[in-house]
């Protein structure tokens, strides 16, 4: 079977030095589906998980669209947090540079923590080509007059689920609603909620659906361990495990800005050296939690689903579930964080019963749970929660159809349940009687 190339599509030959510069071989999956509808002008949904190459799947496209003589916006690139902003501008940048464009081709980063009139005036008096912010920005500029996006050919919507959790969708609605009725709209989103599909209905018609199926929901270099809080506090648990582990870097994820803040604070109490990363920090305080996350000031991070989904963290060995996720995509974001780039790594889930029904549904999706408790700093391999429910015995059909064949009496006698239940013993040993003569 022939590898796919880059060569085969119709990207223009300055996008082919990007190619060439980036030290890209072959086009991912997702590369492979998105890059020709989307040289085609088409609109488009694509469904793909992180580390899947969505990003250049766009970027090559929108770049072999660009004309570089019209001095107008032609590319609009929304992402629902700052730090993914900064990452995909980060990418922009790269390849503005390897195109050899930056004379050329400028790009204009919108995200809030910035000077909002320092920013209009840099956008007056310098339009951009490409724009890439978040949508609450991006707004404030359009309405202050900086920038007109109606001449923008695409419009590009990154992490949708994430950017409707976070409530951005009424300002990205605002954003198109100051744009051209047939701009392209390049969609991408890990899962396509039920509530996303008004918002899709309205602004894409008949678009191309791309879903880009993982062979298994984590890497194989992943493991994943389960510990019974067993009525202790979570940060209980997790110092009891900090003995029994030495992480590179390790994620520790929480339902919510609260449980992080005060999960945090009562790993500090007891001495360890923690950063807390969520969305409820200034731009300044996320600002620094990262730098000093970079600078390797921290092994133990708590942080909300927002970092999951907004942040590229590099080097994480570990991720750990304070508390288990609502859904089974979250789960699998979180532990998208480590055993990456062939790397090896843990996840260790802090579970109670009320739990078991998301674990059972992630086994029936291939995922396989090791059971777990530490003490004195050691793992100690222990049964399953269904240990019991395996081990019980199960109504056999033979018993099932052995109760259907008594005879229920019309009226209720004393002893009427025990002379039934001989008669369901009696009926089971016609039936084995039977089963053994076919034999």
């Amino acid at each position: 079977m022939s590898k796919h190339t880059f060569e085969q599509y119709a990207i223009s030959s300055t996008v082919s030095r990007i190619v060439e510069g980036l030290g890209f071989k072959q086009p991912t999956p997702i590369q492979q589906q998105v890059l020709p509808p989307a040289l085609r002008g088409e609109s488009l949904i694509g469904q793909s998980h992180t580390g899947s190459g969505k990003t250049h799947a766009y970027l090559l496209a929108l770049f072999s669209r660009m004309d570089e003589n019209a001095d107008a916006v032609q590319f609009v690139i929304t992402a629902p947090t700052r730090e993914l902003a900064i990452q995909i501008h980060e990418e922009v940048k790269k390849a503005v540079k390897h195109a050899g464009k930056q004379e050329i081709w400028r790009s204009k980063l919108l995200i809030g923590g910035t000077d909002k009139q320092k920013m209009v005036e840099k956008l007056a008096s310098n339009p951009p080509h490409i724009v890439v912010g978040t949508p609450g920005r991006i707004l404030d500029m359009v309405k202050e007059e900086a920038v007109d996006l109606y001449q923008a050919k695409s419009f590009v919507l990154d992490e949708a689920d994430l950017m409707l959790d976070l409530g951005f969708i009424e300002e990205v609605d605002q954003i198109l609603v100051r744009m051209a009725e047939n701009v392209q709209m390049l969609v991408f989103s890990a899962t396509i909620p039920e509530r996303l599909q008004p918002f899709l209905k309205k602004y894409l018609t008949n678009p191309v659906h791309i879903q880009i199926e993982d062979d298994k929901p984590s890497p194989e270099t992943m493991e994943h361990r389960l510990i019974s809080l067993r009525h202790k506090q979570p940060g209980e648990v997790i110092m009891d495990i900090t003995k029994a582990i030495q992480p590179y870097l390790a994620i520790i994820f929480t339902n919510g800005k609260g449980l992080a803040d005060e999960l945090a604070e009562d790993l500090m109490s007891r001495g360890l050296e923690t950063g807390v990363l969520h969305g409820g920090l200034s731009p300044r305080e996320r600002k620094r939690v990262l730098k000093e996350i970079q600078n390797l000031r921290y092994q133990y991070i708590v942080a909300t689903d927002l970092a999951a989904r907004g942040i590229d963290i590099q080097g994480v060995s570990h991720v750990i579930n304070a508390q288990m996720p609502k859904e089974e995509e979250f789960y699998i974001h979180r532990v998208g964080r480590t055993a990456r780039a062939g790397l090896e790594g843990t996840a260790i889930n802090l579970y109670q019963e009320a739990d078991l029904p998301l674990i059972q549904k992630l086994e029936k999706k291939g995922l396989s749970f090791q059971f777990y408790e530490v003490k004195q700093g050691e793992w100690k391999e222990v049964n399953a929660y269904n240990e019991r429910q395996i081990r019980e015995k199960k109504e056999t059909d033979l018993d099932k159809q052995a109760k259907q064949l008594v005879r229920r009496p019309k009226k209720v006698k004393p002893g009427y349940k025990k002379k039934m239940k001989k008669q369901a013993e009696q009926n089971k040993r016609r039936l084995k009687q039977n089963r053994f003569k076919k034999k």
